[in-house]
């Protein structure tokens, strides 16, 4: 990093935090002013801190590959026009005698790869190639995602703001792994985008065009880095819809009988779906989905003697790569997710703040449980849509990264688009038990100890 980098960086920080400063300034509410504001902030704060540790404490795919390529495509360009047919093609028909480093032959058959690379080198023609403000504009593009993750939540429940805050804005891992050049900062922008066009949609009826274009973008996007994580979250998220849309329904009997038709059929149209994103969907296609997972596996389990072999693990567990075999391994894959690594199993200053992160969320979720006994924890997840959704999404999507991804180095990394579900999740139940126990004080006030409370609105 030289002093260009550094002149460059704050121009362009400048010109971005006036350009939220408007977007901040069109909000009405002072609250939602003020986490835009620390938001954004603590975001710059995050990128500051991957990018120093990603070009002075662990080089990775971010300067090796995304970087070192997409500023040699952005020259190639420069240099010939006819270049520019690589923006416009799939990695995999690059001609690899034009890659700056010859170990990256082969990264580029993946089309999430190439997406990124893509989306470097079309920063570069506005940022003169400079690794450091490309990382910025990629840490405010993952900001203006998160940002409406946090509207969409906030809408919900507008007095638990803080709790939202924390779980999306301040979250650790999740600023810093979503604050420089990654496919994860990119898939942390399209989930926040998704979420709230598809609620704006099919719930607020609002602005159909306009959120309509957003979600085929984001949702092009996210299928091209990740697909996996579109086809997990959309059913969730669209059951939400449906449970919050029927709730609305005063007719008790219309209500009970529309509920199973319309979750049966989310379902038969999730199920349609995934069946023809096989191709794209690789190691987590439906057909042969544990077979796959027992595959990379064993591919991690074979890294002995290159250097991110040292942050492998086991789930203890073992693992046939049969159906029956992952519902065995489910409870150990979805605790590794949300409770490792352990702070004995880190071996790196990441993976020593996602193992700090990692046990006070362990804490947390025993506290919560401790509250409310499991009874009344599973009773509340099933009478909230909201829960339903964060509860569901997050645990099978944590399923299914603890039980293919044997690597602390990758885990924190992959994991990190469920844990701000999880700990709203946790945030809300443990809201419900606070208000259960204050309607039971306020009813023996008032000399009424024996009153059955109502605390419970079914979802349906």
């Amino acid at each position: 990093m030289d002093y260009g980098d550094l002149i460059l960086f704050f121009v362009f920080l400048i010109v971005l935090s006036l350009f939220f400063k408007m977007i901040r300034n069109t909000y009405d509410d002072p609250i939602l002013k003020k986490y835009h504001r620390w938001g954004f902030w603590v975001k710059i704060v995050g990128c500051v801190a991957f990018f120093m540790y990603s070009v002075y404490v662990s080089p990775g795919d971010s300067t090796g590959l995304y970087q070192k390529e997409g500023n040699n495509i952005y020259h190639l360009i420069l240099q010939d026009s006819r270049h520019l047919q690589w923006l416009f093609q799939k990695g995999k028909y690059f001609d690899e005698t034009f890659l700056k480093d010859p170990h990256n032959s082969g990264y580029f058959r993946s089309e999430a790869n190439f997406m990124v690379v893509r989306v470097v080198t079309l920063l570069s023609f506005i940022t003169a190639g400079r690794y450091a403000v490309i990382s910025l504009i990629f840490a405010c593009i993952a900001f203006s995602g998160v940002w409406k993750l946090f509207l969409f939540f906030y809408e919900q429940y507008p007095h638990l703001h803080k709790k939202f805050a924390i779980a999306i804005l301040f979250f650790p891992t999740f600023v810093f792994w979503s604050g420089g050049i990654l496919k994860d900062t990119l898939c942390v922008a399209s989930l926040g985008w998704i979420t709230y066009a598809l609620y704006e949609i099919f719930y607020k009826k609002k602005r159909i065009v306009k959120n309509g274009i957003i979600l085929f973008v984001f949702g092009y996007l996210l299928a091209v880095l990740k697909v996996y994580i579109l086809i997990s979250y959309v059913p969730f998220f669209m059951l939400f819809i449906v449970l919050k849309n029927i709730q609305g329904i005063k007719n008790k009997l219309l209500k009970y009988l529309l509920a199973p038709a319309l979750i049966a059929g989310c379902m038969y149209g999730f199920t349609s779906v995934l069946n023809s994103f096989d191709e794209e969907l690789g190691a987590y296609a439906v057909n042969d989905i544990t077979a796959s997972m027992k595959h990379l596996n064993g591919t991690i389990e074979a890294m002995d003697g290159n250097e991110t072999a040292d942050s492998n693990f086991d789930l203890g567990v073992g693992f046939d790569g049969t159906f029956n075999g992952l519902i065995k391994v489910a409870p150990v894959a979805i605790f590794t997710t949300f409770f490792r690594p352990f702070f004995w199993e880190s071996d790196k200053i990441s993976q020593l703040l996602a193992s700090l992160e990692s046990a006070i969320l362990l804490f947390f979720s025993l506290y919560v449980i401790f509250k409310c006994r499991i009874f009344s924890f599973i009773k509340i997840i099933l009478y909230d849509p909201l829960i339903m959704f964060c509860f569901l999404f997050s645990l099978v999507f944590a399923m299914f990264v603890g039980a293919s991804t044997l690597n602390f180095g990758t885990l924190v990394r992959y994991k990190i688009p469920c844990l701000p579900f999880y700990t709203i999740c946790l945030f809300l139940i443990y809201e419900k038990v606070k208000e259960k126990s204050a309607k039971k004080s306020q009813a023996i006030s008032l000399g009424s100890p024996n009153r059955e409370i109502a605390l419970y609105t079914p979802a349906i």
